[in-house]
C-alpha cells in the first residue's frame, strides 16, 4: 500500500480527518454514530493515490470508468437518514459499492453489509481496499443493482448510491419489515428518497436535492 498507510500523513493525517467530521456536524449530521463510522474509516485509502491529499475534502472525487467517490457529506446524511433512532442498521445492502468506501462506513453500524457492484474492476478495487482495511463483515458481488440480491435477502437497511428514474421494485421486495431503504430518485432532477416498510405497507419521503450518476443496467 502507497498511500501512507492507514492512519496517513500531511493531507490524509488524523487531524485532517477530524476536520471533515467537524466539517459534517456544521452541515447539520448529528448521530454521534455516524459521526464514528465516519471519522473510522481513512477514505484516502480508497481514493487514486494522485488524489489523496484531497481525499478529506467535502467532495465527490473521480474513481474512473465515469465513477466517482461520493462526498462524505451525502454519505453520512443518507447513513443517518438509514439509522435515525434504531441502535444499528442490521443486515444492509448497498447498491453500486464503487471502491467500496461506502460500504467499509456502513460495516461499522451494521451486523453484515452485502454490497453489489456492477464494474468488475471497481469491484476488484473494493475487494482490494476491504483487505487492505481487514473488513471482515462487508461481502462484494459483481451483479446488477437493479435486481438487489434476493438471495440474501431481507435486508433491515438498503443503500443505493445511483440514481433511477423510480425505486427498483426488486429492491422493495427485499427491505424487511421495519426497514428503510434511501435512494436519489430522477433523471435530469434528482431528489433523496427514504422508504419505509412500516405494518401498512410502504412509505416514502421526499427528501434534499442531489446529483447522482445513473443507476444503469447489466454488468460490465
Amino acid at each position: 500500500m502507497t498511500t501512507h498507510g492507514l492512519q496517513g500523513i500531511g493531507m490524509t493525517s488524523q487531524r485532517t480527518r477530524a476536520r471533515m467530521i467537524e466539517r459534517l456536524r456544521e452541515k447539520g449530521i448529528r448521530s454521534a454514530a455516524v459521526l464514528q463510522a465516519m471519522a473510522a474509516v481513512p477514505r484516502h485509502v480508497f481514493v487514486e493515490e494522485a488524489l489523496a491529499s484531497r481525499a478529506y475534502e467535502d467532495t465527490a472525487l473521480p474513481l474512473g470508468m465515469g465513477q466517482t467517490i461520493s462526498q462524505p457529506y451525502i454519505v453520512a446524511r443518507m447513513i443517518e437518514l438509514l439509522l435515525n433512532g434504531r441502535p444499528g442498521l442490521g443486515k444492509t445492502l448497498e447498491i453500486g459499492a464503487g471502491c467500496g468506501y461506502q460500504a467499509a462506513v456502513l460495516a461499522q453500524l451494521s451486523k453484515d453489509v452485502y454490497a453489489v457492484e456492477r464494474i468488475a474492476p471497481l469491484l476488484e478495487k473494493a475487494k482490494a481496499n476491504m483487505r487492505v482495511l481487514q473488513q471482515f463483515n462487508v461481502r462484494l458481488k459483481h451483479a446488477d443493482g437493479h435486481f438487489g440480491l434476493p438471495e440474501a435477502g431481507p435486508f433491515d437497511s438498503i443503500i443505493v448510491a445511483a440514481a433511477g428514474s423510480a425505486i427498483p421494485p426488486d429492491l422493495l421486495r427485499q427491505l424487511a419489515p421495519g426497514g428503510r431503504m434511501v435512494l436519489p430518485v430522477g433523471g435530469q432532477e434528482q431528489y433523496l428518497c427514504l422508504v419505509e416498510h412500516t405494518p401498512n405497507g410502504f412509505t416514502e419521503t421526499r427528501l434534499d436535492p442531489v446529483r447522482f450518476v445513473p443507476l444503469l443496467s447489466g454488468t460490465q
